[in-house]
């Protein structure tokens, strides 16, 4: 078994694919987490983010391509994957059996874990109280929490977690995020498959986005936010003269009229402050001038569909169909 590194980073991908029959469901993706990260990973439904993760744990081989967890191989040994831990889809448990004692039993599967540790994994998640109920009782919250306590048994320097809001209320998602922040702020570097959008935003620093089974964007939010560039909203005492002064001012661009506001985006602060003297001069006085912050979910929505458009795909021929 090749041995991991101090240096390696936690995951690294490299032309991940995955093919069932004439089917692609992952298609040489490439992506890197970097210790500390809080990665989210985002796609439309069926874009091959499941896939990818079962391929990251070693639960299906990929077609082609590399995974290394910490530098090493997790197909060449189980070991592989000691320091990493997680979920795909929804965690399952014995629902006759209480909370306690079924992290008790994955603990013994895997190697045996001491009693303080289940303990400690239950208060971590917010279920020391509820420990002695039967799981059959629990809400899909509580069962997704408990599947983070049985992730944490293993004290893991990578969690992968995949959908670990989905059907949840709002106070559910609310006490997931908190959770995500708090085992990050611990030191876990944690990757969050997801297709909630706002709450990637909020918890994420990086994110990959796929598409068809390939990665459309890898890197900052922060990055890919400032790729988008500067916007602004203006209102005026004369929006139809302020309008005609955006259009044919220099360093203005996609000027529209929406919602009672004028919207357009800059190349530079300094073509604002041009835009502002100019209003002014041609009897346009500012009511309002704020920047709008792009979100995730916009920038989300031009990549993946622009992606979508760039695909040519090439009909299958029917079996026995009319010629």
């Amino acid at each position: 078994m090749s041995g991991g590194t101090a240096s390696a980073p936690p995951l690294k991908v490299r032309g991940l694919e995955k093919r069932y029959g004439h089917l692609v469901a992952v298609a040489g993706v490439d992506l890197t987490i970097e210790s500390g990260d809080v990665y989210g990973y985002l796609g439309p439904n069926g874009a091959g983010k499941t896939t990818s993760l079962r391929m990251m744990l070693g639960l299906i081989r990929p077609t082609a391509g590399t995974v290394r967890v910490f530098g090493r191989d997790p197909w060449e040994s189980v070991r592989a994957l000691d320091g990493v831990a997680g979920f795909v889809e929804a965690p399952t448990f014995y629902p006759y059996l209480n909370g306690r004692r079924n992290l008790e039993l994955l603990a013994a599967f895997d190697g045996g874990g001491s009693g303080e540790q289940v303990e400690r994994a239950l208060e971590t998640v917010e279920l020391a109280d509820r420990a002695r109920d039967k799981v059959k009782g629990y809400s899909h919250g509580m069962r997704q929490r408990l599947g983070i306590a049985a992730a944490l048994l293993r004290q893991p320097k990578l969690l992968l977690l995949d959908e670990p809001t989905t059907g949840l209320d709002p106070g559910g998602m609310r006490d997931m995020r908190v959770l995500v922040r708090r085992l990050a702020d611990e030191g876990i570097t944690i990757v969050l498959s997801s297709h909630l959008l706002a709450e990637v935003e909020d918890v994420c620093n990086r994110v990959g986005i796929v598409q068809s089974g390939k990665l459309v964007y890898e890197g900052e939010i922060s990055a890919l936010k400032r790729s988008a560039g500067a916007s602004y909203t203006v209102q005026t005492t004369d929006d139809d003269r302020a309008l005609q002064i955006c259009r044919a001012q220099r360093g203005i661009a996609d000027v529209r009229s929406q919602d009672g506001r004028i919207w357009f985006s800059a190349e530079e602060e300094r073509a604002v402050a041009t835009l502002s003297q100019a209003l002014v001069e041609g009897g346009a006085l500012i009511c309002s001038l704020q920047p709008q912050t792009a979100r995730l979910e916009d920038l989300f929505f031009s990549l993946t569909e622009a992606s979508e458009r760039d695909e040519q795909p090439v009909a299958e021929p029917t079996v026995g169909a009319a010629r």
